[in-house]
């Protein structure tokens, strides 16, 4: 009993700065899904009548989506580049070439830019150069994006990425050097959520895996039914996920039980959650994004695109913001689902939207990365 007690004052100064489920701050948006725990939400202003500020050519489809930190917006392409730009007004200040095709997002954290390619390889770049400063190699593809943890001794951080060989890394941030390795039975495709002391995550082996981040060891796994593609929420020790075979699932994580199941469709949930206090939206392969009660995951409305929604939505005070195949970026009513504005692009929109007080960042499959700001 000592023992254990001994153990829990010791963490403390440790769990104290770990990241918990927060909204992003309004005037960043520095990882994919916002914040470690990936709740895709925001405080920041959604500009009552968006315009298009500017647009910038990529080489290939752009997938990834942004993250934003000052006056800058980081962003990989199909065409093997990540590319740092003016939020103002879209300008190039560095471009940082890969050796393949980036789906995966970036983390900007302490002046650095982490993010990795589908050609097996893990950056950590310069933030404001764009040059390597350090690079590791997996065995497989890597179309996670990454996330953070704070290291034990409160000062440092650690990055945690997986990769399609069935592992999640933890990697030093300043260095690089490992931690430690967590395997899986199958590919890790989405990302993974971080909070109070563990982090979630579900795979291509349908279970969700839950692991203390200091040690990378497992705590439990949990059934999920079917592959998961897409990264989870993270909130009040319950994880959010979309599975394959049509179900939006609620686990609690502690437990390791599975709380309540969302069905309505038979199709698919490929886009990750964001949530507020009381409800959960997700796209589906139905061409719905879907807003459900958080506490026991009954249908709250859901608002119908013209294609599937593999984009996942941010939520922006009383905004969702989603893009769709359709080819649309849609702004929407958080209270009732209703179309406040869209933006044709043309052109599939499977990447995320960034979102900071008045400015919405969105790449697409025409190669553009597309910012929409209020009317100057």
């Amino acid at each position: 009993m000592l023992r254990t007690v001994l153990r829990i004052l010791a963490l403390i100064p440790f769990l104290a700065c770990l990241p918990h489920a927060a909204a992003a701050t309004s005037s960043e948006w520095p990882m994919f899904r916002g914040d470690p725990a990936l709740t895709g939400r925001t405080e920041a202003k959604v500009p009552s009548t968006p315009n298009l500020a500017w647009k910038f050519q990529t080489g290939g489809p752009v997938a990834s989506s942004a993250a934003i930190l000052g006056d800058r917006v980081f962003i990989g392409s199909a065409d093997s580049n990540v590319v740092c730009l003016s939020l103002v007004d879209g300008r190039k200040l560095w471009s940082f070439r890969a050796s393949g095709p980036i789906e995966a997002s970036p983390l900007v954290l302490d002046g650095r830019v982490f993010i990795g390619d589908v050609n097996t390889n893990f950056y950590c770049l310069d933030a404001t150069t764009g040059t390597a400063v350090w690079s590791r190699g997996f065995d497989d593809k890597i179309k996670s994006s990454a996330t953070w943890i704070a290291a034990p001794d409160g000062k440092s951080r650690n990055v945690l990425v997986g990769g399609y060989d069935f592992r999640l890394y933890s990697f030093d941030a300043a260095t690089g050097r490992s931690n430690w390795v967590y395997e899986t039975g199958n590919y890790i495709n989405g990302s993974a959520a971080v909070s109070a002391g563990l982090t979630a995550f579900g795979g291509c082996d349908a279970l969700i895996h839950v692991v203390d981040v200091v040690n990378g060891k497992k705590l439990r796994e949990v059934e999920a039914g079917a592959y998961i593609a897409a990264s989870g929420a993270m909130s009040g020790g319950r994880l959010y996920v979309g599975h394959y075979e049509n179900e939006l699932l609620c686990v609690d994580v502690e437990k390791g039980a599975v709380v309540w199941r969302y069905r309505d469709r038979a199709f698919p949930f490929m886009s990750s959650p964001a949530l507020t206090a009381d409800r959960v939206l997700v796209g589906s392969r139905d061409k719905r994004l879907h807003c459900v009660n958080r506490e026991d995951g009954k249908a709250v409305w859901t608002f119908q695109t013209r294609g599937k929604v593999e984009s996942s939505p941010v939520v922006a005070g009383e905004h969702v913001v989603v893009g769709s195949d359709d080819g649309r970026l849609y702004v929407v009513s958080l209270r009732d689902g209703k179309e406040l504005w869209n933006h044709e692009i043309g052109q599939p929109i499977q990447s995320s939207p960034a979102v900071v007080d008045g400015h919405i960042v969105v790449g697409c499959d025409d190669g553009f990365v597309y910012c929409f700001a209020a009317k100057r």
